[in-house]
């Protein structure tokens, strides 16, 4: 396979083009593994009722705390070997591809038992109704028996994406997204298996896209081809990949866990607004995955370029980031809100769940492009080297900020105001809005100097 026709030259020529070469199929890829998760709430709403909807849509918060850490750390692989490449170093690219697909599936077969035994202790931490508790549990453990698919998945389409690679990784996803609709619809109608066939269904779908990216892998010719009998761990590789890896994990951790705590005050409000509110989270994350892509893109094009000492180039590659992410997250956001009454009914046909997913809608999706703003920078900033600085601020102003908001400010203030169920709904969600803007300031800030000291 002539491995060159998929690579992005990052270190010349114009910039803005080569971004969007390389964000787009990222993006895409993102919606579309989104859209197809989403073919599991859908289908679960629909054809299995509120309570299924509610079981699986409760369980995103607790998923994301347990693979962040681990995803953190494929961060920490894109970075070391994208520099690797900016700076020529062909020896110390296979070793870190090799160490990297090591670590992935012995992350992902951990994960296996860890999922099982966390499964339901941390559903009733969140408080998930007792109507809900049940069928959450087992979606959540079938769920992670797919998780060395997982790994393997993300892990490898970090390696292919450190060179500019963005294609290949969206047809897999496309073709185990096609499958995934297909057995959701198949498992859950026809053979009536409810929230098990929609947890089976992902499995399936994601062991499909881990095998085709690793197929990727096995058949490149230039340094990231994947050799099955050099599989081990190098340690000052993963070393390194874990101290860029692993403060960008843990943050997502905290992160998700003040999320988990926000989920919790949710759940208090019952399985409607559960269920209204884990239909508008989809379209939340089809913004959010817009925004990672030039998330990767910033990380790859800035690691390479600090490999080959070009900073005038890095500088430029924060900016395009920034300005794509807010202006492709913005349309995203008005598109959304525009016609958020349609969007919202794609996932439920309850009237009372609509309602409180519309009002999320309104008060979160229509400011989303605020929090591009912190995520563009924070990639830079760790692409820099520094992955302390954006954990620390996240953590700060997003997770417990947002703890403080729910546990002080929003009980607080909603019985001072002797607010309504809607205007209670409305202030317990405004803690995402003014966490971002918060972090945007102090992630802009914080890119601003140590930009200076490292280019200079």
């Amino acid at each position: 396979m002539d491995s060159a026709k998929n690579k992005i030259d990052m270190i010349n020529g114009s910039l803005w083009n080569k971004i969007l070469i390389f964000a787009i199929p990222i993006a895409a890829s993102n919606i579309l593994q989104q859209l197809f998760n989403s073919a599991d709430a859908a289908v679960a709403g629909r054809f299995a009722g509120s309570q299924s909807l509610a079981a699986v849509g409760s369980n995103g918060p607790i998923i994301n705390i347990i693979i962040s850490l681990f995803v953190g750390v494929s961060l920490g692989a894109n970075v070391i070997i994208a520099n690797f490449i900016g700076a020529g170093k062909k020896q110390e690219i296979q070793n870190a591809v090799h160490t990297t697909i090591t670590f992935a599936i012995i992350a992902g077969v951990a994960l296996i038992f860890i999922g099982w035994f966390i499964a339901k202790p941390f559903l009733l931490f969140i408080d998930t109704p007792e109507d809900v508790i049940n069928l959450a549990t087992l979606y959540l453990r079938i769920y992670f028996m797919g998780m060395p698919f997982f790994m393997l998945y993300n892990f490898g389409s970090s390696i292919l994406r450190s060179k500019g690679d963005t294609k290949r990784p969206l047809f897999a996803l496309i073709i185990s997204g096609i499958l995934n609709v297909f057995l959701n619809l198949l498992l859950v109608i026809v053979f009536h298996l409810g929230v098990a066939g929609v947890a089976i269904s992902t499995v399936i779908a994601t062991g499909i896209s881990a095998t085709l990216v690793i197929s990727f892998l096995v058949r490149e010719t230039d340094e990231l081809h994947l050799d099955f009998k050099k599989l081990g761990i190098h340690p000052h590789l993963l070393s390194k990949m874990m101290k860029i890896g692993i403060p960008s994990g843990l943050q997502s951790v905290l992160f998700a866990i003040s999320n988990l705590i926000v989920q919790g005050s949710i759940n208090s409000f019952g399985s409607k607004a559960m269920a209204g509110s884990a239909s508008e989270l989809n379209y939340e994350l089809f913004c959010y995955y817009v925004v990672l892509a030039f998330n990767m893109a910033t990380t790859s094009f800035t690691s390479q370029n600090l490999g080959a000492r070009k900073f005038d180039r890095c500088r430029k590659v924060n900016l395009f980031c920034i300005l794509f992410a807010v202006g492709f997250c913005g349309i995203l956001n008005f598109f959304f809100v525009f016609f958020r009454d349609f969007f919202i009914s794609i996932y439920t046909v309850d009237p009372e769940a609509i309602k409180f997913g519309v009002a999320r809608m309104l008060v979160v999706v229509s400011f989303q492009c605020i929090a591009a703003t912190y995520e563009v920078s924070a990639s830079t900033i760790r692409a820099l080297g520094h992955s302390m600085v954006p954990a620390a601020i996240s953590i700060l102003f997003i997770c417990i900020f947002r703890v403080f908001w729910v546990k002080a400010i929003f009980p607080n203030y909603t019985e001072i105001l002797f607010l309504q169920d809607f205007s209670r709904w409305t202030s317990l969600l405004l803690v995402y809005p003014i966490s971002w803007i918060m972090t945007g300031i102090a992630m802009i800030m914080s890119y601003i100097i140590i930009a200076k000291k490292t280019y200079n």
